[in-house]
């Protein structure tokens, strides 16, 4: 049995909005919409006009693909896994130190994506059919930690590029299924081979996920753009949201130098303002270490993120200029949100 098999029923026909169901080498509804399996293994179920989202190239998957397979964020998929695996109690704000390599990590490939929360247009989301709600064990309510830690359920990750953090997830959560989206052909084709337990879609989650309602245990955006309407009506009692973004010190050692993007010093702020009245925050994390990059690192850090969209080439003359290793702050917050309600 794929991945793509077991997590069917939790997905939703992007047409009519009525349950998929395998058949063969597609997935189909009952009102007869198919939507062939690629034989790399990831189900495309956009539909209509062409998207506006502009996904990441093969070339930034590939740089990411080797930076990440280094271990350099290890730190941060270990957080990420930590943020399905407990239940926070009322608010409050952490630190994560570096300590070294973090145990039970398994390095692959990444997942970032240009991190916003407005959509290219204004897109009303799909009327779907309601789900049955997923209450993580017999007998009735379940926490977040019964509903991800010991049930399994299914999490989703919205702009999931290789899928990278979302198999650490699924590593830390065996019992667990993971659900990969991305806008991207190459990001599809990435992430169907990233985890045993994922499965691979493509879809732009700002024309609605395809996804049943209250069919999830977890949604997880790193770097990503987010639909918050959407990711509440996908989550069933208990679910969380978990959000990764870079506070103003990631990379900081690198911007100047190089010329590249930098991260907007009221990120956290228009977060919090694009998810009021959907979300309350639970849990706030901050995850700050240092890192050892050789020129080739540097070379993929470059690569694989916006400054690749904005004009920072990855065979810039100035990577060439850098000591042989460069120390780099890797710094960014991972926040916890339940939906209000």
């Amino acid at each position: 049995m794929t991945a793509l098999t077991e997590v069917a029923a939790l997905l939703a026909c992007p047409e009519c909005g009525d349950t998929l169901q395998p058949d063969a080498a597609a997935l189909r509804c009952g009102n007869r919409h198919s939507f062939d399996i690629a034989r790399q293994g990831y189900v495309g179920l956009l539909t209509g006009a062409s998207t506006k989202m502009t996904g990441d190239t093969a070339a930034m998957l590939d740089a990411r693909a080797a930076f990440q397979g280094a271990g350099h964020f290890a730190p941060i998929a270990a957080a990420v896994a930590q943020a399905f695996g407990f239940v926070a109690e009322p608010e409050h704000t952490s630190h994560v130190p570096y300590s070294g390599p973090v145990s039970g990590v398994r390095p692959s490939g990444s997942a970032t994506s240009p991190d916003d929360t407005t959509p290219p247009d204004s897109a009303a989301s799909p009327d779907k059919p309601g789900l049955p709600v997923n209450t993580g064990s017999p007998g009735g309510s379940t926490t977040p930690r019964d509903a991800i830690g010991r049930a399994g359920g299914a999490v989703l990750e919205i702009g999931a590029g290789t899928g990278y953090y979302l198999a650490q997830l699924l590593d830390a959560h065996p019992r667990t299924l993971g659900i990969a989206l991305d806008v991207a052909k190459p990001a599809a084709r990435r992430a169907a081979r990233a985890h045993p337990r994922l499965a691979s879609i493509l879809a732009d989650a700002w024309r609605g996920l395809p996804i049943r309602d209250g069919a999830l245990n977890g949604v997880l955006s790193v770097f990503a753009p987010r639909n918050p309407a959407e990711v509440a009506r996908v989550l069933g009692p208990g679910g969380r949201f978990v959000v990764v973004t870079p506070t103003s010190r990631h990379l900081g050692e690198l911007i100047e130098p190089l010329g590249m993007v930098r991260v907007d010093p009221d990120k956290d702020r228009r977060l919090e303002d694009a998810l009021s009245g959907t979300f309350t925050r639970t849990d706030h994390t901050l995850v700050e270490f240092p890192m050892k990059l050789s020129r080739a690192d540097v070379t993929n850090v470059v690569a694989m993120g916006p400054s690749a969209f904005h004009g920072t080439p990855a065979d810039d003359p100035r990577i060439a200029a850098l000591a042989d290793f460069t120390q780099v702050t890797a710094s960014v917050t991972v926040a916890t949100y339940a939906p209000v309600g």
